[in-house]
C-alpha cells in the first residue's frame, strides 16, 4: 500500500510543499493529496492590489497540479482526528473523510478581529480573495472625497493604504497606527516611508488604538472619532481553531507548536507550515506570520518528510530573514536589510529599483506555483521501508 501524504491548504506553503514532495518522492509508493476550499491559487501578496482595482489573473489549481501526480480535492476542512489519522472535509460532493499517514497542515490565516466591537460587522480586510473583492466593490462605489481608514501599521496595512491612495487619488486615505508606522525600519527607510505617505496624501494617526468600528467612523481608545466611509482592518492575523480542537499542541492563539523540522511536538506524523506553524527561527525568536515564513517553513517541512520517509538525514534548512520588502504603490517600495536578530541594518533600497525588485519577487513566486515540480527529475526517491498504515517505521 502507498504511503498517503495529505496536504491541507494550497496557499504559498501548501502548494509549494505538494509540488516539492511530488518532485522528490516516487509515485510507486507515495500518494499525495492536496485539499483546498477554492479551485484557484490565490496570490495573497497581491490581494491589496486586487482590492484597489487591479485586474489579476488567478491560476486554476487543477492546471497547476496537472501531470504532477498530485491529487486535488476541492473541499473545506472541517476537522482533523490525529488518533484515527483522518481529515473531515465538506464540498460539492458532500461530507467526506480522507485518511493519511503523513499530514502537512498549511491552512494559513485570516484577519484577526481581536474582539474589537464592530470589526466583523463593518470593517473590510484583504486576507482572502472574497474579502478583497468586497472591499474592491465598496471602494468603487465611493464618491469623490470618500474617506478610507486603514487600521494597522504592519506590512499589510502600509501596502494597502499606499495602494489605495495611489490607485484611487480621489479618495481621502488615512492610516491608524498603534505606534509609529515602520518603526522597525532604519531611520533612512522610515524617512522614505514618510515621504511616500506625504506624496500620496495619506494622513497618519500615530499612537491611535482603534477600539470600535461603527458605520462611518472608528473610535480610538481616547474617545477620538476618526471618520471612515470604509474601514480596512489590517491589525494582525488569526488561525482557524481546527488544530487546537483536534488535540494538537498549539499556542494560545491556535498555532501548531513544531520542532526545528516543522514536526508537531505532540503528533510526529503531523507537520505544519506557513502562518499556522509556531516555529522558532535561527535567531531564537518565533517566526512571524508572513509569506516569507511560508517559504522557509514549507522547505524545512518537505525536506524533513522526504528524509524521514527515505531513510536520509534530516537537514536543517535556513530559518532566517534577510529583509523586509514593502510595496508603496506601483512605482515605489522599500527593501530593508536586517541582521541575524531581524533588526534593521542602516542600508535599505527604495524607490523604483525596490519596486522592480518586489515585482520580481511576486513574479518569481507566481512562476514557482505555476511549475510546482520545476520539471520532474529523472529519478525520484523510493521509501526506505515498505509503507505501512501504522506509519511507525516510515515516519519515525
Amino acid at each position: 500500500m502507498k504511503h498517503r501524504i495529505v496536504v491541507l491548504g494550497a496557499g504559498y506553503a501548501g502548494a509549494f510543499a505538494a509540488g516539492n514532495l511530488a518532485r522528490r518522492l516516487s509515485p510507486a509508493d507515495t500518494e499525495i493529496t492536496v485539499v483546498n476550499a477554492v479551485p484557484d491559487f490565490v496570490e495573497r501578496m497581491r490581494l491589496h492590489q486586487l482590492a484597489a482595482g487591479r485586474d489579476l489573473a488567478f491560476r486554476k489549481l487543477a492546471d497547476v497540479f496537472a501531470g504532477t501526480g498530485v491529487r486535488l480535492r476541492l473541499a473545506r476542512v472541517t476537522g482533523v482526528d490525529p488518533g484515527r489519522r483522518t481529515v473531515a472535509v465538506t464540498g460539492e460532493d458532500g461530507d467526506g473523510e480522507l485518511a493519511y499517514d503523513t499530514l502537512l497542515y498549511a491552512l494559513g490565516s485570516s484577519a484577526a478581529h481581536h474582539g474589537v466591537p464592530g470589526v466583523a460587522e463593518y470593517a473590510f480586510d484583504v486576507s482572502g480573495r472574497p474579502s478583497a473583492l468586497r472591499l474592491r466593490e465598496r471602494l468603487a462605489g465611493l464618491a469623490e472625497g470618500g474617506t478610507v481608514l486603514v487600521v494597522g501599521e504592519g506590512l499589510t496595512g502600509i501596502e494597502t493604504a499606499t495602494e489605495v491612495a495611489e490607485s484611487r487619488p480621489g479618495l481621502s486615505v488615512a492610516l491608524a497606527a498603534r505606534g509609529e508606522p515602520g518603526a522597525w525600519l532604519s531611520p533612512k527607510a522610515r524617512r522614505h516611508l514618510r515621504r511616500a505617505f506625504d506624496r500620496l496624501g495619506i494622513t497618519v494617526h500615530e499612537h491611535t488604538r482603534v477600539e470600535a468600528v461603527e458605520p462611518g467612523r472608528a473610535i480610538a481608545a481616547d474617545g477620538t472619532s476618526v471618520p471612515a466611509d470604509v474601514t480596512v482592518w489590517s491589525a494582525g492575523f488569526a488561525v482557524h481553531p481546527i488544530a487546537a480542537a483536534a488535540g494538537l499542541e498549539t499556542t494560545g492563539t491556535g498555532r501548531i507548536v513544531v520542532d526545528r523540522t516543522m514536526r508537531s511536538v505532540s503528533h510526529p506524523d503531523v507537520y505544519a507550515a506557513g502562518d499556522c506553524a509556531y516555529a522558532i527561527g535561527d535567531n531564537g525568536r518565533p517566526l512571524p506570520m508572513s509569506c516569507a515564513t511560508a517559504g522557509l517553513t514549507n522547505m524545512q517541512a518537505t525536506a524533513a518528510i522526504v528524509a524521514r520517509l527515505t531513510g536520509g538525514e534530516v537537514p536543517a534548512t535556513g530559518l532566517k530573514y534577510h529583509g523586509n520588502h514593502i510595496s508603496l504603490g506601483r512605482r515605489d517600495a522599500i527593501f530593508q536589510v536586517v541582521d541575524g536578530d531581524a533588526r534593521a541594518k542602516s542600508w535599505y533600497l527604495g524607490g523604483r529599483a525596490a519596486a522592480r525588485l518586489k515585482a520580481g519577487v511576486l513574479t518569481g513566486a507566481g512562476w514557482g506555483i505555476a511549475h510546482p515540480t520545476f520539471g520532474m527529475p529523472k529519478r525520484r526517491r523510493r521509501l526506505a521501508t515498505a509503507p505501512d498504515r501504522a506509519g511507525v517505521s516510515a515516519a519515525a
